[in-house]
C-alpha cells in the first residue's frame, strides 16, 4: 500500500512540475509575442470577429493599449481611457469607458497586457502553431477564459478566442505590419465629422 501511495505521490509531483514548466514556456512565448506586437511605434493589421459581439471585419491600428478599428459599419477610437464609436449609418458618436472585455472584443491585441496578471496558463503545440490556454484565477473576471494561437515561425498571434458570461467570441488576425502611429490616431476629432451627434454614455 505504501508503495502505491509513493508512486501516486511521485506521479503527482512530476505532473505538477511538468505543468509548471509548460506554463512558464507559454508565458515566455507570449512575452516574445507581446514585444513584437507592442512595439513602441505601433502597428496595423486586418481582423475579423464572430460570436457574442456579432460578425464583422476591418482594419485596426494599435499602439500599446490604444487602438483604432475601422469596419464597414463603424469607426472606434480608444486612447487608453475613453472610447468613441462612430456609427456611420446614423452619424452618431457614442462616448464611453469600455470594460476589459469590450476592449478585447475590438482590439485583438489587448491580450498583450492582460495575460500578465490573473490567469493560469497551459499550452499545446503543433509544427505550425502554439495554442496557449488562459483561465482566469478570479471567476468574477469579465473574461473567463482565452485561447491564443501563435505562429511558431513569426511569433505573431493568428487567432484570439475568449469566453465571457454569455459565450465565446473569436477574432482572427492577418497581415500584421509594424507601422508608426501618432497618438492623434486614437482620438475622435469632431472636426472630421461635423454632422455627427455626440452622445456621452459615461
Amino acid at each position: 500500500m505504501k508503495k502505491y501511495l509513493f508512486i501516486t505521490l511521485m506521479l503527482t509531483l512530476v505532473s505538477a512540475l511538468a505543468f509548471g514548466q509548460n506554463a512558464a514556456q507559454a508565458r515566455k512565448i507570449l512575452d516574445k509575442t507581446a514585444n513584437i506586437v507592442g512595439r513602441k511605434g505601433g502597428a496595423a493589421a486586418y481582423f475579423s470577429i464572430s460570436g457574442k459581439y456579432g460578425n464583422t471585419s476591418g482594419t485596426i491600428a494599435i499602439k500599446g493599449n490604444k487602438f483604432r478599428a475601422n469596419t464597414p459599419d463603424a469607426i472606434i477610437w480608444y486612447d487608453g481611457k475613453t472610447e468613441w464609436t462612430y456609427i456611420k449609418k446614423n452619424e452618431e458618436v457614442n462616448v464611453s469607458t469600455p470594460t476589459e472585455a469590450q476592449q478585447q472584443a475590438m482590439n485583438p491585441y489587448k491580450f498583450i497586457t492582460i495575460y500578465k496578471n490573473g490567469f493560469n496558463m497551459s499550452m499545446t503545440s503543433t509544427a505550425a502553431v502554439h495554442n496557449i490556454h488562459l483561465v482566469a484565477q478570479d471567476k468574477r473576471r469579465t473574461i473567463k477564459e482565452m485561447y491564443i494561437v501563435v505562429n511558431r515561425r513569426t511569433n505573431l498571434p493568428e487567432q484570439v478566442k475568449m469566453r465571457q458570461q454569455n459565450g465565446w467570441s473569436t477574432i482572427k488576425i492577418t497581415n500584421f505590419k509594424p507601422t508608426n502611429q501618432s497618438d492623434a490616431t486614437f482620438r475622435f476629432n469632431a472636426k472630421d465629422f461635423p454632422h455627427a451627434e455626440v452622445i456621452d454614455l459615461r
